[in-house]
């Protein structure tokens, strides 16, 4: 659904050419999907959610209303946005950001929940979560840990998020 005034704009030859839009998302009032942008399915983009060229939406992400999102970054599956956030580095999947610059601020456990991730899903999930954000490894030393203790699919996509990003993960 596309509600009143918003934008989305085609590709362009110096990429795809194509800005692509998955299923069942909701574009509320005034959202903007600048160029070449690439959008999963089941997505919420809040009023004045704005996407600059080149962003990559993942599956079942929020954006929260006037969150803005700076080109070529890579906004994970079922990850979070709060409202007014300005985005400028990669969001891994799973996360809830929020501010400006904006900052992880937890796992999006409420949407986990929700979509039916099973306990041990986000039992693991939140323990690699605390091995990225809060026990001072670095990124390769978290994404070691995190394969070693855990042998889920979701981990993997987690981490593999990680890896993905090449303008950084929010922090």
């Amino acid at each position: 659904m596309i509600r009143e005034g918003a934008t989305l704009h085609r590709g362009t030859v110096q990429d795809r050419s194509e800005t692509t839009i998955g299923s069942r998302n909701l574009f509320m009032a005034y959202v903007h999907v600048g160029h070449d942008c690439v959008i999963g399915n089941d997505c919420i983009l809040a009023n004045q959610v704005t996407l600059a060229g080149h962003v990559t939406v993942g599956d079942h992400a929020i954006l929260g209303g006037l969150a803005a999102v700076h080109q070529f970054c890579h906004f994970g599956d079922h990850a979070m946005a709060g409202g007014g956030s300005i985005i400028t580095k990669d969001t891994p999947a799973y996360i809830m950001i929020n501010g400006n610059p904006a900052e992880a601020r937890g796992l999006n456990l409420v949407g986990l929940k929700r979509r039916g991730f099973s306990r041990d899903a986000i039992s693991a999930l939140t323990a690699a979560y605390k091995m990225v954000y809060r026990q001072g490894l670095t990124t390769e030393q978290a994404l070691v840990e995190m394969r070693s203790r855990f042998d889920l699919p979701e981990i993997e996509h987690f981490a593999a998020s990680i890896e993905r990003s090449t303008r950084g993960i929010t922090r």
